[in-house]
């Protein structure tokens, strides 16, 4: 599947990757990946075998067997778990913090990485998440790394969350969101960080389509 052409933006939480992605996709007639709702998905998938997605004690090969073993299904903008509807549940702030927690895990990693590169199909896919460039599609033809001010992915995090009727308090997800940025840049397992050859887009002071404009110009530039 090494021609089929690959899109990949990363980038710290609440950064606009997913509306971005889903835009980019969408304008393109591309597949789309949605690396971040497969781990919160793995997130819940352990709280419902019993465990603790949050705990610091839970074992690694535990969680990539949950992980391995889980029925995850994407049905258009709907996410499936173990057949149950688990679209809103791996929204909220604890999921994601979770997520963000086991995503440290090596093995849990591994567990995930042919699951995800099985989107690549024809005719073409945008995947985004934190090392869809450096670990998950690295020959991508073009890598983006999407960044905002932490006050901005906070603003825009709580506007996303209200619209959905879910109560969130502005300085709490600031806070949630830095710690977040932390420890996905400090852990050994795929860092987040923009590689050498990818393309950097501040998004503080663009709206959507500016930013979707930006991505489909670098690749239609280099597809040429």
């Amino acid at each position: 599947m090494s021609d089929v052409p690959v899109i990949a933006i990363d980038g710290p939480a609440a950064s606009g990757k997913g509306a971005v992605a889903q835009a980019v996709a969408e304008r393109l007639k591309f597949h789309h990946l949605d690396s971040g709702a497969i781990y919160r998905a793995a997130a819940l998938a352990i709280d419902m075998a019993g465990g603790d997605a949050g705990s610091e004690q839970l074992a690694a090969s535990d969680a990539a067997a949950v992980a391995s073993a889980m029925r995850l299904e994407f049905r258009g903008d709907t996410v499936w778990l173990e057949g149950q509807d688990v679209t809103l549940l791996i929204r909220s702030e604890q999921c994601g913090s979770n997520a963000s927690k086991i995503a440290v895990l090596p093995a849990l990693r591994a567990a995930l990485l042919d699951f995800q590169r099985g989107f690549r199909r024809s005719p073409g896919l945008v995947a985004e998440g934190r090392d869809m460039a450096s670990v998950v599609f690295p020959d991508a033809g073009l890598k983006i790394f999407l960044m905002a001010s932490v006050a901005v992915r906070a603003e825009r995090r709580h506007k996303q969350l209200m619209e959905k009727g879910i109560n969130a308090n502005m300085i709490n997800l600031a806070i949630q969101i830095a710690e977040r940025d932390e420890r996905d840049q400090v852990r050994n397992a795929a860092p987040l960080r923009s590689q050498s050859d990818a393309v950097v887009i501040d998004s503080s002071a663009l709206n959507l389509s500016q930013v979707v404009d930006l991505v489909i110009k670098n690749y239609l530039s280099r597809k040429n």
